[in-house]
């Protein structure tokens, strides 16, 4: 029987801050340039990610930077940890891609980094992801989301035709998260304030008359409340799986090391128990 040949190990790209931008009150943008980027490509779809890497505090990684090494070499609490975010948007041409981060003060190591970020900043960053475009042959989309899924929404929106059929709903803390795109479709901003996160979504869902035809759904953001819109998809509305891009991005109560370790074991549980509803 023939070797296996050897898995490659996955080399980070590195990139630099080129500049950085205040969007809203909770939302920060950090455009990332360089050499670095020279062999990136994205978008081929519209929810691409990276996984940005963040070093331990005060440890100083060897040159060139070779993240399976450091696993080999340094202890585990050592190592680098990653947080992942959506490609706003990606400039072939200049080899720029635009990043979307949530901010809340200092809570959390993604957002206050990304305000802290000044132009020459190192950044490595593993990927692109992702597996989500816009179906043009569909009658319609369907759009769903809070801030986390904001940047994925957006790239979906400007991708479609000016004539697309679009129901777009995005969940934000007021009026003052509200951004606007290089899009025609009308989104319908729902303004959280000190309800539970996804509470809005799920009932504009729920309430939505939904048009005839065939619908490519994107929903994705906390994972609470994508669970109860996929049940009202899949289990009510029994829209076929192939036309769902359902994720929960992430989870109230975990940070991303703890959600990412569980979010497989969540989501085949969800599945199999919605799956059945259908069956």
């Amino acid at each position: 029987m023939p070797e296996r040949p050897a898995r490659r190990p996955r080399r980070p790209h590195t990139a630099n801050v080129v500049r950085t931008e205040r969007l809203t009150p909770h939302m920060q943008r950090v455009v990332l340039g360089g050499d670095g980027l020279a062999g990136f490509t994205a978008g081929t779809h519209t929810d691409h990610y990276v996984k940005v890497l963040f070093g331990a505090d005060g440890v100083g990684y060897p040159e060139p930077f070779d993240l399976e090494r450091i696993r080999e070499e340094f202890p585990r609490e050592q190592w680098p940890v990653t947080r992942t975010y959506t490609v706003r948007a990606w400039d072939p041409e200049l080899h720029e891609l635009t990043l979307d981060f949530v901010v809340h003060g200092d809570e959390g190591l993604a957002g206050p980094w990304a305000v802290r970020a000044r132009p020459g900043d190192t950044v490595r960053f593993m990927g692109p992801g992702g597996g989500y475009r816009p179906d043009t042959t569909a009658d319609w989309h369907l759009l769903a989301g809070d801030e986390s899924a904001l940047p994925a929404i957006a790239a979906a929106l400007e991708s479609l035709p000016a004539d697309a059929d679009v129901r777009a709903f995005v969940e934000v803390d007021g009026p003052e998260e509200e951004q606007t795109f290089a899009s025609a479709a009308k989104v319908v901003w729902l303004h959280r304030g000190d309800r539970p996160v996804g509470e809005l979504l799920v009932r504009a869902v729920r309430e939505l008359d939904f048009p005839e035809g065939r619908v490519h759904a994107f929903v994705h953001g906390e994972a609470g409340f994508v669970k109860d819109v996929r049940a009202l998809l899949r289990v009510g509305l029994e829209i076929p799986r192939d036309d769902l891009s359902v994720s929960g991005y992430w989870r109230l109560g975990h940070d991303e090391d703890g959600w990412q370790s569980s979010k497989r074991e969540w989501n085949a549980r969800v599945e199999a128990e919605q799956e059945g509803s259908t069956a």
